[in-house]
């Protein structure tokens, strides 16, 4: 069963979606509003969102985009209306489907169990760090003793980086450069230890002495740990330095 968030202004409509999905077994995040969905992103951790195009506080486009930042979800457009641009400008903006209004939420449901099969083959994107703590990549998710872990956008970036490269010393520069939007401005290192200090605290049982994330003295930080796969022990896959 997935965590779905519903983005939709039209209270019958609304209802109607978090009525079937909640009857399915899913687990439901309601919202009428921009304002009220971007409070419950980051708590919620949404796996699909279904969003409306058209809403009252703003565009659904641009909640999208703004959605895309954060978390790699299925995210499915509803529209009124029924214009191929309206659909490039929904797939561009982030969307992985579209449906117009009238629909059919039988179809909706057939859409969303489709996607959680294929994403419940993906069980190789799962990455076991410890006997406690899990990573979904393509979800991501990250669980600490069952318990999931809420990270920020540059803490995922920042361990899935360490991730790709474990037991590998990555320079202060190499680590901005990849986590950090550096063109155009200039990003201090005191940034980049605070990620580091910000996300020892979240997954070290004593960030003071990290057993995880190391500091090697005038030369970076390494991931100092294996990291083996769930379904299937793999080579290295594409160093990015």
């Amino acid at each position: 069963m997935g965590k779905i968030l519903i983005l939709e202004d039209e209270d019958s409509v609304n209802r109607g979606i978090s009525f079937s999905l909640e009857k399915a077994g899913h687990t439901v995040c309601s919202c009428e509003s921009i304002r009220e969905a971007k409070a419950q992103v980051l708590s919620f951790q949404p796996e699909i969102m279904i969003c409306d195009i058209n809403l009252q506080d703003g565009s659904g486009l641009d909640f999208i985009a703004w959605f895309k930042k954060l978390r790699d979800a299925y995210i499915i457009c509803l529209t009124a209306l029924n214009q191929e641009m309206d659909q490039v400008l929904g797939y561009e903006a982030g969307a992985d489907d579209y449906i117009t209004k009238p629909f059919s939420l039988s179809v909706l449901l057939l859409k969303i169990e489709a996607y959680l099969k294929r994403n419940a083959k993906e069980a190789d994107k799962e990455l076991i760090l410890s006997e406690t703590i899990c990573v979904n990549q393509k979800g991501m998710r990250m669980t600490i003793s069952g318990e999931e872990v809420s990270l920020s956008k540059n803490e995922w970036k920042l361990l899935l980086l360490f991730l790709d490269h474990p037991r590998q010393i990555l320079s202060k520069t190499q680590i901005l450069e990849h986590v950090f939007d550096t063109e155009g401005g200039f990003v201090d290192e005191n940034t980049l230890a605070v990620n580091i200090r910000r996300l020892r605290e979240k997954i070290e049982a004593q960030p003071a002495k990290p057993v995880y994330i190391k500091n090697i003295r005038g030369l970076g930080y390494v991931w100092d740990k294996d990291v083996q796969r769930a379904a299937e022990d793999r080579q290295s896959e594409g160093k990015i330095f």
